[in-house]
């Protein structure tokens, strides 16, 4: 007999978190690992965030704080939102969480029944089927095609809606793919969700990291329907290099926010005191640092990509944000669990199998590490390329 819920055994672990101590415990044992596994920044936490959490911790702000936190870091969510994505929340419609992907699963544990079903566009980030598997619901996804830029078409939304769909999860940009949506694009999406009546999980964490002079385009800023629909997942943990701090936040409707601040008072108590005034500095400090972080992604981008474009038997699209190249390897034609495996073993290269994220002939590569270990996996994954 198994002690162990039935829902279980249709949850994956991480695998880029598996990738990650993988490579980590080659490292240890002295081995010299180009690791592309890792999906936070490669910089550290500016010092002004964390003199403000020291201060914070010696000034004794190290109790509890409301379920869903201090009500200055809310309003200065609120004026944010207001500014940088023109969408108009009061403060108790934000929900301080423990990172974004806490958010999402608020969101999705708030909203979603057992039998409802949540449209995910593939390749997706990992842990939105396991999440909505873990709420209860069905993860339904749909395969987007390279030659549209791996981006759900409002037709290919339509035609997979059925009368159990909830929900649908869009991330702008996207990982692993790096793409972003434009507004027509979004527009057309929000009109077919809006004749059906099914929510958007909006996860807009990468919203800082796009090139190309892009726009984001926040889904909820499109018209008050769309904003009526929408659940706006963001966070620190990229944009700010504040990965273990652990702090996200959702913006919704006023219904959806009372019952994901409900589970989160059963749940978490509340984000962590002291790590909330480091992200209320964050957000009032020098946004000087993101323009430096961009320059210096994108720099890496540029590269990676004139070396990727180069080699015959693999395919990329251009990335517009986040920090990833997926790499489509279908030319090799080994499944991607074998190829990582054996880049990993045989030339000491780290990268995530394409299977995580829902479409298995790939790799992605995270650009979110020093040129110089870029340099060195590339030649690397090159060598292993032309090998097969």
């Amino acid at each position: 007999m198994s002690f162990i819920a039935e829902k279980f055994s249709e949850i994956a672990p991480s695998q880029t978190l598996a990738i990650t101590a993988a490579a980590k415990k080659m490292r240890d044992e002295g081995i010299d690992v180009a690791s592309f596994g890792a999906g936070e920044p490669d910089l550290d936490t500016p010092q002004h965030i964390k003199d403000a959490a020291i201060e914070a911790l010696q000034e004794g702000k190290t109790k509890y704080t409301p379920a869903t936190g201090i009500a200055e870091l809310k309003e200065a969510l609120a004026a944010k939102l207001l500014v940088d994505n023109g969408i108009e929340y009061e403060p108790s419609q934000i929900s301080i969480n423990c990172g974004a992907k806490h958010s999402c699963y608020n969101a999705i544990l708030a909203c979603c029944d057992p039998e409802d079903e949540v449209i995910i566009p593939a390749p997706y980030w990992t842990s939105y089927p396991e999440m909505v598997r873990l709420a209860g619901a069905e993860p339904y996804v749909i395969e987007t095609k390279r030659e549209n830029g791996w981006k759900l078409t409002a037709d290919e939304f339509e035609e997979a809606i059925s009368g159990r769909t909830k929900m649908l999860i869009l991330n702008s940009p996207n990982n692993p793919t790096g793409a972003v949506y434009s507004q027509e694009e979004l527009e057309a999406i929000v009109e077919v969700a809006a004749s059906e009546d099914i929510l958007i999980l909006s996860d807009e964490i990468y919203e800082k990291l796009i090139y190309n002079e892009k726009k984001h385009i926040s889904t909820a800023a499109l018209s008050e329907e769309a904003k009526a629909l929408t659940i706006t997942v963001n966070g620190f943990s990229k944009v700010y290099a504040m990965t273990g701090w652990r702090l996200g936040y959702t913006a919704a409707p006023a219904e959806i926010a009372k019952a994901i601040s409900i589970i989160q008072s059963h749940t978490t108590s509340n984000p962590t005191s002291f790590a909330q005034y480091g992200a209320l500095a964050a957000l009032q400090g020098d946004q000087g640092m993101i323009t430096d972080m961009v320059e210096e992604y994108d720099m890496r981008r540029q590269y990676m990509m004139s070396r990727l474009q180069k080699i015959n038997n693999i395919e990329i699209v251009e990335p517009e944000g986040a920090f990833y190249f997926l790499v489509d390897t279908t030319k090799i034609g080994l499944n991607s669990m074998n190829l990582t495996e054996k880049l990993l073993s045989r030339y000491q290269v780290a990268a995530v199998p394409g299977a995580a994220f829902g479409y298995d002939m790939s790799v992605r590569l995270s650009y979110a590490t020093s040129l110089d270990v870029i340099k060195k996996g590339l030649d690397r994954f090159e060598e292993f390329c032309h090998a097969h």
